[in-house]
C-alpha cells in the first residue's frame, strides 16, 4: 500500500479569529525599548528592523556598531542598546562573506565592545552561512530563533539570500511574515540588511518593498559625497521621531570612529553657532546645570545632554544644532576636551 500522503494540519480559523480581535478595554503593554540613537526609537522587542546602503557603504560596519552597544548594553557611536535581564543574547548571522572574513567581523565586534577578542562572549552566538541554499539557511536561522534562551537581538546580515527570487512578490511576503511571526512569538528584535538599486535610492526588489512597509525603522548608511572615507546614517523610515543624520570613519584600527560635528555638505547650511543667540550668563548657566560635581561626558553623550540643559533655559536646539553648539562653547575654552572626555572650564574668559 502507498504511504498515505502527508497534509498540513487543518487550521481552526475561528480561534484564530478570536485571538485576533482587539478591544478599547484591552490592556496593551508597550513593547520594551532595546535600540535608541540619541533620543530616537529605532528598534523594540517584537519588532523587526533594517539597514541599507549601496554597495562599499560600510553597512556591515554600521552593523557591527549596533551589536557592540547590544554586547555591552551601552553605548557605541551614536547607538544606546538597552536589553532587559533575559533578553541580551545576539545572534549574529553572515550570509555573504566566507568564514575568515566573518571572524574579521567579529573580532571588530569584540574590539568596539572593549572585550578581548581571543575569548568567545557566552552571549553572542556567529553563524557563517555563505555555502548552504535560501531554504536550509532560512531553516537554520528558524531552529536557532527557536532553540536559543535568552535572546534578544537577531541580526541578518544579507537578507536576501534567504530569497531564491528578490522580485517574486509571494516569496517575499512569506520571508517578512517569517520575520514578524519570529519577533512577535520570541520577543525579540530582528535587524536585517538589504542593498539599495545602484541607480536610486529604493531598496531592492519586491523584498526591499516588504521591508519597507513592515520594519519599524529603515536606517540608510551612506559614503559622503565630498569624503569617501566618511559614511553618514540616517533614518530612510522610521516610526518614532527622525534623529540627526550622524557619521563615522574608519580608523588605523580598521573600526568605525564617531566624526565629531558631522554637517552633511550642503548650500545654506550653517556651518557655525551665532554667539548672539545665547546670553553669556545662560551658557554659564546651562554648563553649571549640565556638569553639577565634576561630572564628564563622553561626545556621544555631550550632545543630548547639551540639548537638554539649554532647552530648559528656552534654548531648543536640533542634534546638528547642538554639535555646532559644541564646536563654540569648545572654541571658547567653555568646555575642555581630554582625550575622549569632556569636562566644564568654570574659569574660561568669554
Amino acid at each position: 500500500m502507498k504511504e498515505k500522503e502527508k497534509t498540513e494540519p487543518e487550521i481552526d480559523v475561528t480561534e484564530l479569529w478570536q485571538q485576533a480581535r482587539l478591544l478599547i478595554t484591552d490592556e496593551v503593554k508597550i513593547p520594551p525599548i532595546v535600540l535608541r540613537v540619541d533620543e530616537s526609537i529605532i528598534g523594540t522587542l517584537g519588532n523587526f528592523s533594517a539597514s541599507t546602503g549601496k554597495a562599499k557603504s560600510k553597512k556591515t560596519f554600521n552593523i557591527c556598531t549596533i551589536v557592540a552597544a547590544a554586547l555591552t548594553n551601552g553605548t557605541v557611536l551614536n547607538y544606546r542598546a538597552s536589553f532587559p535581564d533575559g533578553k541580551r543574547r545576539i545572534l549574529y548571522i553572515d550570509t555573504e562573506q566566507s568564514p575568515f572574513h566573518c571572524k574579521r567581523v567579529l573580532k571588530r565586534i569584540l574590539l568596539l565592545a572593549d572585550l578581548p577578542p581571543t575569548v568567545q562572549p557566552e552571549t553572542l552566538e556567529f553563524l557563517s552561512l555563505r555555502r548552504y541554499a535560501p531554504k536550509i539557511r532560512l531553516a537554520i536561522i528558524e531552529k536557532a530563533i527557536y532553540q536559543t534562551d535568552g535572546l534578544g537581538l537577531v541580526i541578518i546580515d544579507g537578507v536576501r539570500d534567504l530569497a531564491y527570487d528578490i522580485n517574486s512578490p509571494s516569496e517575499a511576503t512569506d520571508l517578512i511574515t517569517k520575520l514578524m511571526q519570529g519577533t512577535d512569538e520570541r520577543q525579540i528584535h530582528i535587524h536585517t540588511v538589504l542593498h539599495l538599486n545602484k541607480g536610486d535610492d529604493n531598496t531592492r526588489g519586491h523584498l526591499g518593498t516588504e521591508l519597507n512597509n513592515k520594519a519599524e525603522t529603515i536606517l540608510q548608511v551612506t559614503k559622503d559625497e565630498f569624503d569617501k572615507n566618511i559614511s553618514s546614517v540616517t533614518a530612510m523610515c522610521i516610526r518614532d521621531i527622525d534623529f540627526e543624520p550622524f557619521a563615522f570613519r574608519i580608523n588605523a584600527d580598521s573600526l568605525p570612529e564617531l566624526v565629531e560635528d558631522y554637517q552633511p555638505k550642503q548650500s545654506g547650511v550653517a556651518k557655525s553657532f551665532d554667539y548672539q543667540e545665547v546670553p553669556e550668563e545662560k551658557h554659564r548657566e546651562a554648563l553649571e546645570s549640565l556638569f553639577a560635581n565634576g561630572e564628564t561626558f563622553t561626545y556621544a553623550l555631550l550632545i543630548p545632554k547639551l540639548k537638554n540643559a539649554y532647552s530648559v533655559l528656552g534654548y531648543s536646539f536640533g542634534t546638528n544644532k547642538a554639535k555646532l553648539l559644541k564646536t563654540f562653547l569648545t572654541n571658547k575654552w567653555m568646555i575642555l576636551k581630554e582625550g575622549k572626555i569632556y569636562r566644564y572650564n568654570p574659569g574660561y574668559h568669554y
